[in-house]
């Protein structure tokens, strides 16, 4: 399929061994295939490490430069050299690619990891977003949605003439690796798993934490895995409200893929996101999910009243009403019969063959 082909991936991606997420399996078994079908790889990140199979990659750093601006200017000597540009994590239609395409006759595959703030941009961001699509979308070949939300997005952001080169590549996960769950009755034990930030709403969990231990009606622990730059500010919050003892920051591990089974619920309280690996994980080990409808179930698999509970964006009484009655009325959701199939679609070798489609 692929003799002679040499593709450029260039991802606005830090790579940390404290931090192996759902992509940096993709990138691992992507590398792999692209070796078996003879397709030569250069990777550009924003720094350099060797953890897991990094360190068989030709990788090169931009040593936190704007990434895609240190390739235009670095590697982009030869116009032929590269049959595919692939993006992940970088700004779309932005007016670097004009300059890319203009250096290459690779064709430009951008995908779209990016969320969006729950309340929409504001007007002048709206308009600039149409400009740049107006102006730059015609330098990308391809662009690519996470989730059927994320391409709709794209088209209604940059303009309809994205419409045509315009699809869906779902984010994938190694089923295998996950440990299902099996036992129901209520222990007590709530996990969050996500980069603290405040788009991830846990603000409002602990808000919502904070008013039922005012009445007396906390019955469980929240263990938070994670870091990020609204950790310290989330630490604050539970500090001040005294709920130290119930809500326990536990950093980041590599293992959560055989530790959801062990918890009674993920609490998921996003304002924004694209795919939401942690609620795919959490369904993949048969844990049931307490997220919010549009965002936090942008993939539609949490099914309200049967593997989990859906409550609006920021809406702290809702969460709080769920929270009681999970933990104190006995409240319970988990018949995953309508889930195992649909998951299923979200493997990381689906992930990765049709990845490989865009290139054949």
């Amino acid at each position: 399929m692929g003799v002679n082909k040499k593709i450029a991936i260039i991802c606005n991606y830090e790579l940390l061994p404290d931090r192996i997420g759902g992509m940096d399996y993709f990138f691992w078994l992507f590398e792999e295939k692209c070796k078996q079908n003879n397709i030569k790889t250069q990777w550009f990140f924003i720094n350099s490490n060797t953890h897991g199979a990094y360190a068989d990659f030709n990788a090169v750093s931009c040593e936190y430069q704007n990434v895609e601006h240190f390739f235009a200017t670095n590697y982009l000597n030869q116009p032929n050299e590269y049959s595919h540009i692939i993006t992940h994590f970088v700004e779309l239609c932005s007016p670097i690619f004009k300059e890319i395409k203009r250096k290459s006759e690779a064709k430009i595959i951008m995908v779209d990891h990016n969320p969006r703030p729950i309340n929409g941009y504001s007007l002048k961001k709206r308009i600039e977003k149409k400009m740049k699509g107006i102006l730059y979308s015609r330098y990308i070949d391809t662009f690519v949605g996470v989730s059927e939300y994320s391409k709709n997005q794209i088209i209604s952001e940059f303009g309809a003439q994205l419409q045509k080169k315009s699809t869906i590549i779902f984010n994938g996960l190694n089923h295998s690796k996950f440990i299902q769950k099996t036992q129901y009755s209520f222990q007590g034990k709530l996990i969050v798993a996500a980069h603290l930030r405040k788009d991830k709403g846990i603000q409002d969990l602990i808000e919502a934490v904070h008013f039922l231990n005012s009445k007396q009606a906390v019955v469980f622990t929240i263990d938070v895995y994670g870091i990020g730059v609204y950790e310290e500010v989330l630490k604050k919050k539970v500090a001040d409200y005294n709920l130290q003892s119930i809500i326990i920051f536990k950093g980041n591990v590599t293992n959560l893929h055989e530790l959801y089974h062990h918890y009674d619920y993920l609490i998921h309280p996003s304002h924004g996101e694209t795919f939401c690996y942690s609620v795919v994980e959490s369904l993949m080990s048969k844990l049931p999910v307490i997220t919010t409808k549009n965002q936090g179930n942008v993939l539609g698999l949490v099914h309200d009243g049967i593997n989990g509970f859906l409550f609006e964006e920021e809406n702290i009484d809702q969460l709080q009403a769920i929270l009681y009655d999970i933990s104190v009325n006995g409240k319970q959701a988990i018949d995953f019969s309508q889930t195992n199939s649909e998951i299923l679609q979200y493997s990381l070798d689906n992930m990765v063959e049709n990845y490989l489609k865009l290139l054949r």
